[in-house]
């Protein structure tokens, strides 16, 4: 049995956030968004793409491969990750997954309006390989942490993804700011950030591969084809799921305020890019800002779910992302971006962090099968990002504005809303049953 609470397996596993989150801020958050509106505005007037032969809006084609990424994870991980329980192979998939995420972006390296599809292959895949080498990771959170030290421990992941974004974003800041001084073009220092990701990514993550534990294997006695096996866990875990009346009520309340969260992160930098105009040098700053912002979201989140309780912070929370929301709406200038974009920094870090401690809690203690557990974490997480997406890029190319999307979303996070303060009621419920019992 691995040894919970261990400082160096800890430190190790949120070692795996400093690495892959360099990927969150240069290609879904700052460098890469403006890249990509640049250079397919500059040569399409209206911003028209052609990809395959079909036309799209640039930022619709752009939701809608993060769409179909995020929508490959939904089928794929819950198959793997019950395998991974099966034969123990946890880490392995983490590192395949990785792997698989770092190679896109060196392909991103190559990414011009001559190699486009290719280059929108690469985006997808990255994608892919961040989105699946990070239900891995979760998944070893009720494995090396005590139920009472999970909420610091996610959120010190949280904390150090963040840190190691911001000292990518500065180092890739510095090219992109003075490209000329490097001999080199703006696109192609650009470029050349992606590169910088890429190297970042996989030399950190050799840290987590070697400190974690490989994982143990779940077969018992059975001698289960290993895809046959796979799914039979998987079914396994489900009919639990059903069982744990906590878990069931947060899983709904997740997908919903999660399709406004997620899809929020992954649109921001095109907003701003396209309907503000916004430099890349600005939107660079600003991003990092943000995730300065994250890192204390993440600690004071952490302290007031000690004290109020995990349901009841998360509903302040996203109470606050229903407002953030609605004032997208109006934002018509780059100032108005920055005060936003602190708030969104403040409640960004806080609601990853706790959602992910809130879903470890709820699922038994001390079991092996933790990797198809939070499948079903992963999977709720990623189809509301699908969801988001796909809903954003409707809107998008049917009203011809973002502003649309965005006031659309805020719907979803009401929606988590409702559902979050209904769990708080019935978890009221279920302890005070509990101290009469």
């Amino acid at each position: 049995m691995q040894e919970k609470n261990n400082k160096k397996t800890i430190w190790g596993w949120a070692m795996f956030d400093w690495a892959n989150q360099s990927y969150n801020m240069v290609i879904t958050s700052t460098i890469f968004p403006a890249y990509y509106v640049g250079i397919t505005q500059y040569n399409n007037p209206g911003g028209m793409v052609t990809f395959f032969g079909h036309r799209y809006v640039n930022t619709v084609l752009s939701n809608y491969i993060l769409g179909l990424s995020y929508l490959i994870i939904v089928v794929l991980l819950p198959i793997l990750t019950s395998i991974a329980d099966y034969k123990g192979h946890k880490k392995l998939y983490m590192q395949l997954f990785t792997w698989l995420g770092v190679l896109a972006c060196f392909g991103l390296y190559f990414f011009e309006m001559k190699t486009f599809e290719f280059g929108m292959i690469c985006f997808g895949l990255a994608s892919v390989g961040y989105c699946g080498g990070f239900v891995f990771y979760n998944s070893y959170l009720p494995q090396i942490a005590t139920i009472d030290k999970q909420d610091a421990v996610s959120a010190k992941g949280f904390i150090y993804g963040f840190a190691g974004s911001i000292v990518v974003q500065v180092l890739c800041l510095v090219f992109v700011q003075w490209h000329a001084w490097f001999g080199m073009t703006e696109d192609k220092s650009a470029q050349l950030s992606f590169l910088i990701v890429a190297l970042w990514w996989i030399g950190f993550s050799l840290i987590p591969f070697y400190l974690l534990p490989k994982g143990t294997p779940n077969a018992g006695s059975h001698e289960y084809n290993v895809f046959t096996g796979g799914f039979k866990e998987l079914a396994k875990v489900f009919k639990k799921v059903k069982q744990l009346p906590l878990l069931k009520r947060f899983l709904p309340a997740f997908f919903f305020y999660s399709v406004g969260v997620q899809t929020i992160l992954l649109v921001a930098a095109n907003f701003a890019a396209k309907e503000l105009k916004m430099p890349d040098d600005a939107l660079i700053g600003i991003i990092l800002v943000i995730q300065v912002v994250a890192i204390i979201g993440a600690a004071i989140t952490a302290k007031a779910s000690e004290r109020y309780g995990n349901v009841k912070a998360l509903s302040v929370i996203v109470g606050l992302w229903c407002v953030i929301c609605a004032c997208v709406y109006f934002i018509a200038n780059a100032n108005q971006f920055y005060v936003a974009a602190v708030f969104v920094g403040l409640v960004m870090g806080a609601v990853q962090s706790l959602s992910r401690s809130t879903y470890s809690k709820y699922i038994p203690p001390n079991i092996p099968d933790t990797a198809s557990y939070f499948s079903f974490y992963d999977v709720t997480e990623k189809l509301s990002i699908v969801v988001g997406l796909f809903t954003f890029g409707f809107v998008e190319g049917w009203t011809g504005e973002m502003r649309d999307s965005a006031l659309v979303l805020d719907g979803f996070f009401a929606i988590g809303f409702i559902l979050l303060i209904s769990l708080l009621v019935f978890e009221r419920k279920v302890k005070a049953a509990e101290a009469l019992a």
